[in-house]
């Protein structure tokens, strides 16, 4: 359930950055760590908890923080792999982890969704690229710590979540990535 106050505010930023709603957006907010799909201005095709940077939000290179602002979705990698397929260098090991407790690794898990930023100069180009960044939504396997503020600099999902959504967006797709408010 979205606080109506919330999705208002989803949807006025997404339409104000150049979402149409006849394909999916995404709109994520940064304070309650929640990933919210739309499809027009009345259907929503989930909200979910995720974990974004530990280090907090901010587009510099090797900042280990989340990139803010406009993003498209970029390469949608891992159809067809079993829930918990771990991957490395956006390809596939055959290791599957579903759940750990081990904090030495930042497992990417399921699917990957590679984020492109769309500003010129504030996510998009040099120092402050997205996709040159390696920025993705992806699964963990680190259940215990979506909603809260611990990854790398990605937007990490609980992999059951991720599939719901990877089956509802595509290449091209708007996501905004608001850091606070």
């Amino acid at each position: 359930m979205i606080d109506p106050q919330l999705r208002e505010q989803a949807l006025s930023t997404l339409v104000q950055h150049g979402w149409s709603s006849v394909r999916p957006g995404l709109y994520l907010h940064g304070p309650s760590q929640r990933l919210m799909g739309f499809y027009g201005e009345q259907s929503v095709l989930g909200v979910w908890p995720v974990s974004t940077g530990l280090k907090g939000f901010g587009n510099a290179q090797d900042s280990g923080q989340t990139p803010m602002g406009l993003h498209t979705l970029g390469e949608c990698i891992g159809a067809g792999q079993p829930l918990g397929m771990c991957f490395v260098g956006r390809q596939a090991t055959g290791q599957i982890v579903e759940t750990t407790e081990d904090r030495s690794r930042d497992y990417i898990t399921t699917r990957i969704i590679r984020l492109c930023g769309a500003v010129p100069g504030f996510n998009q180009g040099p120092g402050v690229d997205s996709y040159e960044r390696y920025i993705y939504i992806h699964g963990t396997p680190h259940l215990a710590d979506l909603g809260q503020p611990v990854s790398h600099g990605c937007v990490r999902m609980h992999s059951a979540h991720l599939l719901e959504l990877f089956d509802q967006v595509g290449p091209g797709d708007l996501l905004y990535i608001e850091p606070g408010r």
